[in-house]
């Protein structure tokens, strides 16, 4: 009997055999491991399905409670109306005066806090001083007119009372000569200067009355009327007023607390014309905000509503303030060219109209400048309520 453990085989044979070994070690190793992932997949996604499933259930709990809270926003919003669309304003003016002359000096710096009344440049002051003077002048000689022309009156007086005595005088002279020439015992010469002497009484009574009249209209009726109430020193003493005003604006002074700015632009010895520009102030205490929210914004809001601002240069910092006027026109209905609404190619475009907001306060905050940035948020006290529809059910 042969022994197969004995056997010795051929190296191929041998080969052969481990191969096959091999390869149903790696079948059988890779059968259990396929086996395993099938069993891993299945369980992982009955956990997913379990968890979608909570995920779904969770959903539509949640579903009513998020309707509820989106609808109690919603009804309870709109109350307050925010808008960016809106810039610092304040009072400003290009300082000038109402004279003509040369610039001497100028007292101010660019860009430097004025108080009001504070000077800020002069103009050259002799032509204005002259003018004083010679109105000063004037006004004298209208003093010492009136007062000569009330002793005209009081001399046209005494001579018409002077004429008056006289007439008698002469009238009796006349009838004396008169009844002579009747009894042909004196000449008609004598007669007739007797006559003509009478006639020139009167005369002399009605030029007198004339004068006295003429004296009392240049007083204005009434001669026992002071000077300083007289009409021809009235107007002697506007002419002094008029050139004491011009030699006072050739002193140029602040109407308002604020910032000069553009000074270099005036020079000494420039010749400034009456009304032309020397620089501007602006101010530095009456500051706004003009902003411009549409006209879909403006349904709820009205003067005297409270308004916070803050300003884009300034983050953190906010102001408060008040809705002070509206405009009762949109921005665009003032520009050169308004909008023609009546051509055949017109759109629709929302409007914006302005609205001023006054500042509350600005102590202990940064200065506000013409032109920063603004943000409004205004509180109309308004809510926006529930939806027409639902209203009208009930």
């Amino acid at each position: 009997m042969t022994d197969t453990n004995n056997i010795v085989k051929h190296p191929a044979v041998a080969d052969e055999s481990i191969l096959e070994a091999r390869l149903d070690s790696r079948t059988n190793t890779t059968a259990r491991v396929s086996d395993d992932a099938v069993s891993e997949t299945i369980l992982g996604e009955t956990e997913i399905d379990r968890r979608r499933l909570i995920r779904r259930k969770a959903g539509f709990a949640l579903l009513p409670i998020a309707l509820l809270i989106g609808g109690y926003f919603y009804i309870t919003g709109g109350r307050y109306m925010s808008t960016d669309n809106a810039y610092v304003q304040a009072d400003m003016v290009g300082v000038s005066t109402d004279v003509s002359g040369l610039v001497t000096s100028i007292s101010v710096r660019e860009n430097e806090l004025v108080r009001k009344g504070q000077v800020l440049f002069s103009l050259r002051p002799d032509s204005f001083l002259i003018a004083v003077a010679g109105a000063k002048a004037e006004l004298e000689n209208t003093r010492n007119k009136i007062i000569s022309l009330k002793a005209e009156y009081q001399k046209s007086l005494t001579a018409t009372k002077q004429a008056e005595i006289n007439i008698p005088y002469y009238e009796t002279i006349f009838k004396r000569q008169q009844n002579l020439v009747a009894s042909h015992t004196t000449s008609h010469a004598i007669f007739d200067q007797a006559q003509h002497d009478m006639d020139a009484a009167r005369q002399m009574v009605s030029v007198a009355k004339a004068d006295a009249q003429l004296a009392l209209s240049q007083l204005g009726g009434d001669v026992n009327q002071p000077v300083e109430q007289n009409p021809l020193y009235q107007e002697a003493k506007t002419k002094v007023d008029e050139a004491q005003r011009q030699l006072d604006h050739s002193v140029v002074r602040a109407p308002f607390d604020g910032v000069v700015t553009n000074v270099n632009s005036l020079q000494v010895g420039s010749y400034l014309q009456a009304s032309q520009q020397a620089f501007s102030l602006v101010s530095s205490n009456n500051v706004w905000i003009a902003a411009n929210p549409k006209e879909t914004e403006l349904t709820n809001i009205q003067p005297g509503q409270k308004v916070a601002i803050s300003v884009d240069t300034y983050p953190g910092i906010q102001w408060e303030g008040i809705v002070s006027s509206i405009s009762p026109a949109s921005g665009s209905s003032f520009s050169l060219l308004p909008a023609q609404n009546t051509s055949g190619n017109w759109i629709k475009v929302v409007q914006r109209i302005p609205i001023r907001v006054a500042i509350n306060s600005t102590d202990s905050k940064p200065i506000l400048r013409i032109g920063m940035s603004a943000n409004l948020e205004v509180d109309t006290g308004h809510s926006r309520g529930l939806p027409s529809f639902i209203t009208n059910i009930f």
